[in-house]
């Protein structure tokens, strides 16, 4: 990996960690959900506003419908491929999607999604 992809790397995950909490909340388009500050630095810094669609675009299917916390994690593979998977915060899978390419800077990420707020594990 070259430098400045480090650099962007250590840049969102020094700015991830600074989130704790929130004060703002940012409604999805879809209006399936809200989510925090930190959702919405990382959607805008590792430039993933597809990453909250991809969790739009899931939540009424019906394994996840009556789910009160689903935890979403992303794992990008060393070749740039990636898999979103959903479970019940147990590892009791609910749905997964592949994702045949991604410039996403971080090998993971998890959040959190619960009474209707898409969140940081650190916010939660």
């Amino acid at each position: 990996m070259d430098g400045a992809k480090d650099d962007q790397k250590e840049a969102i995950l020094s700015g991830l960690a600074a989130h704790i909490g929130t004060e703002k909340w940012f409604r999805h388009w879809s209006r399936r959900f809200t989510y925090t500050e930190g959702v919405r630095f990382l959607a805008e810094e590792a430039k993933a506003h597809w990453l909250i669609d991809l969790v739009a675009s899931w939540c009424p299917h019906p394994a996840l419908r009556g789910e009160e916390f689903i935890a979403w994690k992303l794992q990008v593979r060393p070749d740039r491929s990636a898999v979103a998977t959903a479970d019940d915060g147990n590892d009791r899978v609910l749905v997964t999607q592949e994702i045949p390419l991604t410039d996403f800077p971080l090998d993971e990420i998890t959040l959190y999604i619960t009474d209707n707020v898409l969140l940081l594990t650190s916010e939660y």
